[in-house]
């Protein structure tokens, strides 16, 4: 025996049942799915934690003018907006006074009208509210009845707190506030005018408005700013990352040359080894023919990286890498541009690895490019200092004589990080910074490996 179960669905007005004339609901139209997102903003900024503590952080010392001040003036001047807010209820308060007259009436639409603007600095949305109920309490219990149903002191409390909280919170918040505002004003009239000879309720809309919309001009322009340098940081950032690759593409290729050198001779000498030797046992000879199979196997290898990272204007170099004997080629070309260059070797000069020669010559060929480009008319001296651990240099240049002949360059700083990038693939060290009389010190040491230690 088999059971079956059938379901039904359910009534519309929630009774079981089948009911053949039930249809699915409908999708909601696009004019609901509007209204119903626009009551979830109003429940969101107006009335979901409206009175949560949001205190108003102190100023940062971002602009100009904050930077300079010092001591307490710095201090106070961090809460500059503090001061503002509390001036403004003075403000209103004073005018609450002088509208009642002083008394104790005075000094009541007087709390009320200050107490709302307070309340801006610590809980903005709930300032809000609190000044549609002060001024709902003033109103009755003020002097004035001419203006109906903001009495002056509620006129500027209003203002001053639609404000204050526009600026703390966002523009579809400033929206809500003044629709709720002309709500406000447009029951005030209908039901409780009595016999109030004149109401304000277009005034404060149109002023209202005013600032609100100045208010709101400024939020989406301070977004526009944050957008904008966010943009441009990450636009730097990715300039720098992709200026160490390009620097780093171009070591690569110029150590190509020396690290397939290298293997082209272990090779060459792989192969005729066995023929400098009479009758070479044949574990020899076949030893040495696997040191030349791997030495081409690593020469292809090497040439397979080098398609990698090869642009494609890139061209292979008829010469070969230059090293420091090269140096005073570059100096008198350096010369012919109108650089007064002069060179000193201390130490007792001798052949360094390919790498370290290579990475030397370009250190120096870059140093003094930039005192080209950045110190035009100045003179520059390089010092090479042979020690024992290893090579220093030093590429010193003194300041520009003119100043205004010096043109902005879009590459600044990319010949540092090629110095900075060679230096440290030789675990050396290096520093870069302006000298006290106005012109550009470079300094690195590039540590060598005594023979022994290197053919250990």
């Amino acid at each position: 025996m088999t059971e079956t179960t059938q379901r039904h669905p359910v009534h519309p007005d929630g009774l079981d049942g089948p009911d053949d004339s039930y249809e699915p609901l409908r999708p909601r139209s696009p004019e609901f799915r509007a209204a119903a997102e626009a009551l979830r903003g109003l429940r969101e900024d107006l009335f979901h934690d409206a009175f949560a503590y949001r205190p108003l952080p102190r100023k940062e010392p971002a602009g100009r003018l904050l930077r300079r001040m010092k001591g307490r003036k710095r201090e106070y001047a961090a809460w500059s907006r503090h001061a503002t807010v509390g001036a403004a209820g003075a403000l209103a308060m004073l005018i609450a006074w002088i509208d009642g007259q002083g008394g104790g009436v005075g000094l009541l639409t007087g709390l009320l009208a200050l107490i709302p603007v307070l309340l801006t600095l610590v809980r903005p949305v709930g300032a809000f509210w609190v000044s549609l109920a002060a001024t709902t309490i003033t109103a009755v219990v003020g002097t004035t009845y001419s203006d109906w149903p903001w009495l002056p002191s509620s006129f500027a409390t209003h203002l001053i707190v639609l404000t204050v909280v526009a600026i703390r919170t966002r523009p579809r918040t400033a929206a809500w506030m003044w629709l709720l505002t002309a709500a406000y004003g447009f029951v005030a009239e209908t039901v409780f005018s009595w016999d109030h000879s004149y109401t304000n309720t277009a005034p404060m809309l149109v002023f209202s408005a005013i600032l609100l919309l100045a208010v709101t001009v400024w939020h989406i322009r301070r977004q526009a700013e944050e957008e904008v340098t966010a943009q441009q940081t990450v636009t730097a950032h990715e300039r720098s990352r992709r200026t160490l690759l390009e620097e780093r593409t171009t070591i690569a290729r110029e150590l190509h040359d020396v690290v397939a050198h290298h293997m082209s001779v272990v090779a060459i000498q792989a192969e005729a080894a066995p023929y400098r030797v009479e009758n070479p046992p044949p574990e020899l000879e076949k030893a040495f023919v696997t040191i030349r199979e791997n030495a081409v196997a690593a020469l292809t290898e090497l040439r397979r990286v080098l398609g990698v990272v090869r642009a494609e204007d890139y061209e292979v170099p008829d010469a070969p890498q230059p090293t420091l004997a090269e140096l005073d080629g570059l100096l008198a070309n350096v010369r012919e541009t109108g650089l007064d260059v002069e060179k000193t070797v201390t130490g007792a000069v001798r052949e360094l690895p390919q790498g370290v020669e290579l990475s030397a010559y370009r250190i120096v060929q870059e140093a003094l490019s930039n005192t080209l480009r950045h110190a035009p008319g100045a003179s520059a001296r390089v010092e090479i200092g042979y020690v024992l651990g290893g090579l220093g240099l030093r590429i010193v240049n003194g300041p520009p004589p003119n100043p205004t002949l010096i043109k902005p360059s879009p590459g600044a700083g990319h010949g540092v990080t090629g110095m900075r990038e060679r230096v440290t693939m030789l675990n050396g060290e290096m520093t870069a910074e302006p000298t006290p009389a106005g012109g550009y010190e470079v300094t690195v040491f590039l540590p060598v490996p005594a023979p022994s230690e290197s053919g250990a």
